[in-house]
């Protein structure tokens, strides 16, 4: 009885040290939730350049009706998702690669440590700085165009930033270069952590390379890459500051560009806290609906 009274008193400093979390996700993550929801069912926005205001009045679901008549928001989501699944494929691929090569001991490569922390450097730099350096480098008279021009392999600069192609491109080629460090580190860890018995056992089996790869690393390593499937999936519908600088943030900026977070931002900008509502609420239910899909399609296949 008295050991079962000291086992609750050493619980209880678990539930002490939970409080601050608690505290700070009820604060900033769940009252602003609730409050987007709320004001999502409102009619509420500033005219006559911010300076009237209308509402707040209850309308239901007119912001959500209001939201999809134009077609402007599927637009957008198919904007983000093209520049996200761009920028993911290369991601993944590469960061298998290196997790494999940095994970075999045969190759013994030498100044791992180096090239570790050389590839995980970029996720350190903010978006923000990343994406301005990218607008320098490839505006219409940058350094890029600059130097094609000099070596003589174009006769005038490449738009990159006024093209669609070409803004996607380095929307992607950016979101790329900022996350597949992370991304290597991360299955680096996993393949580490992979019992080397199994791969003596293909060895001696007669085991390819490949086949040892495909049907034993790559199974093992299928809850880190639903994580990883996940997670950036939803820092790609997040995706602003890039695509945002890049576009110079202009609000006339090709519809091909703009992307969800975008398109929220310029709404609330104007003030119009009832559509940004309603648009948030979109994003919430599509984010979590995209990231079941993609766990129950990627577990189902291990429980066949």
């Amino acid at each position: 009885m008295r050991g079962s009274k000291n086992i609750s008193r050493y619980n209880r400093w678990g539930y002490i040290f939970l409080i601050p979390f608690i505290v700070i996700f009820i604060v900033f993550q769940l009252i602003p939730l609730g409050t987007t929801i709320y004001n999502s069912f409102f009619e509420h926005y500033f005219a006559n350049g911010g300076i009237t205001e209308i509402g707040p009045k209850f309308v239901g679901l007119q912001n959500f009706g209001t939201l999809f008549s134009d077609g402007r928001v599927l637009t957008c989501f198919k904007n983000t998702m093209i520049m996200w699944i761009l920028g993911f494929i290369p991601q993944i691929i590469v960061s298998l690669l290196l997790a494999a090569w940095f994970s075999d001991p045969s190759l013994r490569l030498k100044g791992q440590p180096f090239f570790k922390t050389v590839i995980y450097l970029p996720n350190l730099i903010m978006a923000s700085a990343f994406a301005m350096l990218f607008f320098t480098l490839f505006s219409d008279f940058g350094p890029i165009n600059s130097m094609l021009t000099k070596i003589g392999l174009i006769s005038s600069p490449i738009k990159f930033t006024s093209t669609v192609m070409g803004t996607r491109g380095l929307v992607a080629f950016m979101n790329f270069l900022m996350w597949f460090g992370n991304t290597t580190i991360l299955l680096l860890a996993g393949m580490l952590g992979i019992d080397t018995s199994l791969y003596e056992a293909a060895e001696v089996d007669g085991a390819t390379s490949s086949q040892v790869f495909f049907r034993i690393t790559l199974p093992i390593l299928r809850p880190i890459l639903i994580y990883v499937l996940i997670t950036s999936l939803i820092g790609g519908l997040q995706m602003f500051d890039v695509p945002q600088i890049v576009t110079n943030g202009d609000k006339t900026a090709l519809r091909e560009i703009t992307t969800m977070i975008m398109y929220l931002n310029n709404h609330l900008y104007s003030k119009n806290f009832g559509m940004a509502g309603a648009l948030s609420v979109f994003l919430f239910i599509i984010t979590g609906i995209l990231s079941i899909i993609v766990y129950k399609f990627s577990t189902g296949e291990s429980n066949e």
